[in-house]
């Protein structure tokens, strides 16, 4: 007897002591500016960020600069899966003409590192999948998402289109209950949830009681796919980011709008489980911060020539330094930065002449020395002359790029 109650408590201790398998859930409710939040009923979103975090954010890349992005859905969602901005990912706009898929998205990143595992996408608009994701296409190496449930916008027998935008609604409420009905039984590695409602209640009636109905409606869908992964992880020895978040934010006059870069356009929000670092905590973090967070969490390692052209940092785990920028002075590159620490790590600097990652090549980086982080800026002579500069900045935790464009020859 005493043997056997031996042998079960090691076995539970082993099971305890088990790394838990690392999950994850990423949802885009669209086109909600970060004012409208705290003027709606949210508990879900609230409970969420209560366990968690949250954080108001932006989209819209740098404004004025050479990554200026639309504020547009497409062009968000990819910003999202990318990490970077319209300048590389190509996105312009929802028509979704040609995606650059030499910036991989979080999808291929998983699959090229885990093929065994499961991915699914759970969407109320069928190009997610089909052409931001690009399952099956050349361009993406045929990749292959392992479950998906869309395509229900081009279903108009059970969802006759009407005026008032009720199919989409009924739409978000199917996807979003399968979604937390398949997650609860599944339990898929990395899942994607996009719902559509809010939107479209901002174009038909800008801020109006449809609108913050419609957020409301959202944040209960919300709801029951966070008792999902709540639920895996209180029976299984799982371990589950949740990050929900939106696309753009919509205009000042009447909230009908979206696209451009006005402050309420370009605002969005934030919310996870996770306690989030310093950054997420006291700066605005961006949409593009979302995915080399979702690499860090599911321990992914894709190629340096993939990280080194990321627009966004971890909003988990140790960061050094934000907004780097760079300009040219004569032979004198000035660069610049806001740095995240005070200790007296060093950062190494490196530049590129070329863009060939754009075309599915490797750029090659000269290095050009090395600053203290906490100093915010350095200087080093140039003196080959070229169009265009990728300034690549390494820190201990992470990397920082800029360019510096002088033609349009890239």
């Amino acid at each position: 007897m005493f043997i056997v109650l031996l042998v079960c408590s090691l076995q539970m201790i082993a099971q305890g002591d088990r790394q838990k398998e690392k999950k994850l859930v990423f949802i885009i409710v669209d086109g909600i500016a970060a004012d409208m939040i705290p003027k709606a009923t949210t508990p879900n979103l609230d409970l969420i960020s209560q366990n968690g975090d949250f954080s108001e954010a932006y989209v819209g890349g740098g404004k004025g600069t050479y990554s200026e992005t639309p504020t547009i859905s497409a062009v968000g969602y990819n910003s999202l899966l990318t990490g970077v901005w319209v300048n590389k990912h190509n996105v312009y706009g929802n028509e979704i003409k040609q995606p650059n898929y030499n910036y991989p998205t979080i999808f291929r990143l998983f699959t090229n590192d885990f093929p065994e595992k499961q991915t699914a996408i759970f969407s109320t608009w069928q190009d997610n999948r089909t052409k931001l994701v690009g399952e099956k296409l050349v361009g993406t190496n045929f990749l292959d998402v392992d479950y998906a449930f869309d395509g229900f916008e081009k279903d108009t027998i059970n969802f006759p289109h009407d005026p008032y935008r009720e199919y989409i609604k009924n739409i978000d409420h199917k996807v979003a209950n399968h979604a937390a009905d398949y997650i609860k039984k599944e339990g898929p590695d990395l899942s994607w949830v996009y719902l559509e409602f809010s939107d479209d209640m901002g174009h038909g009636y800008g801020d109006s009681p449809q609108l913050y109905n419609a957020i409301e409606f959202e944040d209960q869908l919300i709801g029951k796919i966070y008792e999902s992964i709540n639920y895996r992880e209180a029976n299984f020895n799982e371990d589950w980011l949740f990050i929900v978040t939106t696309d753009h934010g919509r205009t000042a006059k009447d909230g009908k709008h979206h696209g451009g870069q006005s402050d309420r356009e370009r605002s969005t929000w934030i919310a996870m489980n996770k306690k989030g670092n310093s950054y997420f905590k006291e700066q605005i973090p961006g949409i593009v911060d979302i995915l080399p967070t979702m690499v860090s969490f599911l321990d992914l390692h894709p190629e340096n020539s993939v990280k080194e052209e990321w627009d966004g940092i971890p909003l988990l785990g140790a960061v050094d330094a934000m907004e780097l920028s760079a300009n040219l002075h004569g032979d004198t590159l000035k660069l610049n930065w806001k740095a995240l620490t005070e200790t007296n790590d060093k950062a190494k600097f490196y530049v590129a002449r070329t863009n060939k990652v754009k075309y599915g090549a490797k750029d090659e980086y000269e290095f050009l020395g090395s600053a203290t982080i906490k100093d915010g800026t350095a200087e080093f002579p140039i003196a080959k002359k070229a169009d265009s500069y990728k300034i690549l900045m390494e820190t201990p935790n992470h990397r920082l790029n800029t360019w510096i464009v002088t033609t349009q020859t890239n």
